[in-house]
């Protein structure tokens, strides 16, 4: 378009330069060419420089962070130290029994280190807390025979043995408006259930199984047992109690 201009400006100048002052006109035409050219440059560097774009960073609301207390052991509590347990060999298949106890298998299970771990006690509660594996061996320990029922797969009977669950509560203190628990476990399984139905009859949290250390299969450190209630409600892996 530029260069169309030009050429119609050139022809104009050969047609009149005979009329009048050619180094005159010629001064003007040029000036008024160095200034179009210039403003298409322009134009031209304008079109080919994106608008940079002005990014507004989120404003992120920060997390209440939540402190736990520590529960130190008494006094009184001496433990004999635990064998810690380690996989089978063989690692039965979903809903098949392991042989070595006589419990079928279900869940996936994990593997936890018995000094990290922690049960977290949080949500409606007076004083979140942290009990170690230590701290629960450490308290009022209890056992039972209840038949372990999965309807139309299996029913499993052993002697497991732990802490009550009202025990652990009454340690963080339960708020006035709690009205339910929910378990949760460290293969992401989560289980909800009424407060007044986990304080009645003799729920607990089982730690031992036959005498023994909670096999990691069968839900080491910790597993709920809950003697009137389907498996389902048994979680295995217990991390954590949130009072809601």
């Amino acid at each position: 378009m530029v260069i169309t201009r030009i050429k119609a400006v050139a022809l104009l100048i050969d047609f009149i330069s005979d009329k009048l002052d050619v180094n005159y006109l010629y001064n003007v035409i040029m000036k008024k060419i160095y200034i179009a050219l210039l403003f298409c440059l322009m134009l031209g560097a304008c079109s080919t420089i994106p608008a940079q774009s002005t990014i507004i960073a989120p404003v992120v609301s920060a997390t209440p962070t939540v402190t736990f207390e520590a529960v130190p052991l008494p006094s009184s509590c001496s433990l004999a130290p635990i064998v810690v347990p380690t996989l089978p060999a063989v690692i039965p298949g979903f809903n098949e029994l392991d042989k070595t106890t006589n419990l079928h298998v279900t869940g996936g299970y994990r593997v936890i280190n018995v000094v990290d771990y922690r049960l977290k006690i949080t949500g409606l509660v007076d004083h979140p807390i942290s009990l170690t594996y230590d701290n629960l061996r450490c308290m009022t320990k209890i056992s039972a025979s209840p038949l372990l029922v999965c309807p139309g797969v299996f029913e499993d009977q052993a002697t497991w043995s732990g802490v009550p669950i009202k025990d652990v509560l009454s340690l963080a203190g339960v708020q006035v408006n709690a009205k339910n628990l929910l378990l949760i476990s460290a293969d992401g399984y989560k289980y909800p259930i009424s407060i007044s139905e986990a304080l009645a009859g003799n729920n607990f949290l089982a730690y031992e199984v036959n005498g023994q250390t909670l096999p990691i299969l069968h839900g080491f450190p910790l597993r709920a047992v809950f003697p009137n209630k389907y498996g389902s409600s048994w979680i295995k892996w217990l991390i954590e109690i949130n009072v809601q």
